[in-house]
């Protein structure tokens, strides 16, 4: 019996435990996102409460993506405790120096993950890494134009309405 225990996971130990350490990250950026989403809204900052709102979606659904695929290879998936999670913020550019900072932090949880599992040998799970790892590209390239708009258009003024209006525009195409 417990031969077949062992066989019932595809995934090594250290896989997954990494794997729902990733789920936990997954799910503080969402956690995250969704209280910068009310702390724009606080502010009068439109679209960008709704910006941090699409990225609370996007960030559960990838903490989703994690947790499925550590139950569809035979793992165990944990749900997550979030704690810690800010309420206020100090300024309108340190939300978004906070969302490059975590979106980096991200990458580099990824990066390791990639790194073990090539390691372990575990290809499968490699290969499913990778999707991360581009939507990473993605994620830190709009947290970065956004930036720029701070410093192109500055807050004084009109600047923090101007920048809430422009952000929307900020796509990434992947060339």
């Amino acid at each position: 019996m417990k031969d077949l225990l062992k066989l019932k996971s595809s995934l090594s130990e250290e896989i997954e435990n990494i794997l729902n350490a990733q789920v936990k990250v997954e799910a503080h950026s969402s956690a995250l996102y969704l209280a910068m989403s009310s702390w724009c809204d606080d502010q009068g900052l439109d679209n960008s409460s709704k910006f941090f709102a699409k990225q609370a979606d996007e960030e559960r659904e990838h903490m989703l993506k994690l947790f499925n695929y550590i139950n569809n290879r035979g793992g165990r998936a944990v749900s997550p405790e979030i704690t810690n999670i800010p309420v206020d913020f100090e300024s309108f550019r340190g939300v978004f120096e906070q969302t490059l900072e975590q979106e980096m932090f991200v990458t580099e949880q990824f990066n390791t993950i990639a790194d073990r599992c090539m390691k372990a040998k575990d290809y499968v799970t490699f290969n499913f890494v990778q999707w991360f790892l581009e939507e990473q590209v993605e994620e830190e390239y709009v947290a970065r134009r956004i930036l720029e708009l701070f410093d192109v258009i500055g807050e004084e003024g009109t600047g923090r309405w101007e920048i809430d209006k422009h952000l929307v525009k900020v796509t990434f195409d992947g060339e």
